[in-house]
């Protein structure tokens, strides 16, 4: 997490701005303001070196599905689980750093030139917490939105999936965020959700109940 100082403030505060000035315009992840866009872009020259496809989900998806308070520090792409060795090595070779991840843990990339981590998320890996794994894996990325050698936004049926599986309590916040900001979204991601898991569709409802709740208030 970042230290709180006095310019890691103003720097937020600076990038919100950016974010609101140019939102009806940045509507793809390369869009992004400073750092942000320099480290999706530099994820995208290694994608296409090896040709593969890839997803950008994580806080900036949900920025970009409506939450528009949503910024994160960091940088979540989903990768074809038989592509990341090879996108670690070039990634290595390419200004990135592989930062050390204990054994079972998900890999980290560091791009140096703007100090941006970026996590990847394996196709087929499971989701959730210690105390509760998700019941089911992450997707390929080409079913998420993925297009081309280029990072693509996930779709928002998707993010919502991933969310839920995740499980965590920054997720159900986003999750009823997208919810108040995508009213004419909810029938079609809860029947994407009913084609997924029903765990997924009851975790979905107590939060459909709970973004309505905060609406009437």
């Amino acid at each position: 997490m970042a230290q709180v100082t006095l310019e890691f403030l103003t720097q937020q505060i600076e990038l919100a701005d950016q974010l609101q000035a140019g939102r009806d315009r940045m509507h793809e992840p390369q869009d992004l303001p400073g750092r942000y866009g320099r480290a999706v872009k530099a994820v995208d020259r290694i994608l296409q070196l090896i040709g593969c496809e890839a997803v950008l989900a994580g806080g900036w998806a949900v920025w970009r599905h409506g939450f528009v308070g949503r910024i994160t520090q960091d940088i979540d792409i989903v990768l074809p689980a038989g592509r990341i060795d090879e996108f670690l090595r070039v990634a290595s070779v390419s200004g990135f750093e592989v930062l050390p991840q204990p054994a079972g843990r998900w890999p980290k990339v560091r791009y140096k030139d703007a100090d941006m981590k970026v996590d990847i998320l394996p196709e087929g890996a499971r989701p959730g917490t210690s105390a509760r794994l998700a019941p089911t894996t992450i997707p390929h990325p080409t079913h998420l939105g993925a297009e081309g050698s280029v990072l693509r936004y996930i779709t928002l049926p998707r993010l919502m999936e991933l969310k839920l599986a995740a499980g965590r309590i920054v997720d159900d916040h986003d999750v009823v965020e997208l919810i108040r900001t995508n009213p004419d979204q909810v029938d079609a991601v809860r029947r994407h959700l009913a084609g997924v898991h029903p765990d997924y569709v009851a975790a979905f409802d107590l939060l459909l109940t709970k973004a309505r709740d905060q609406r009437d208030e």
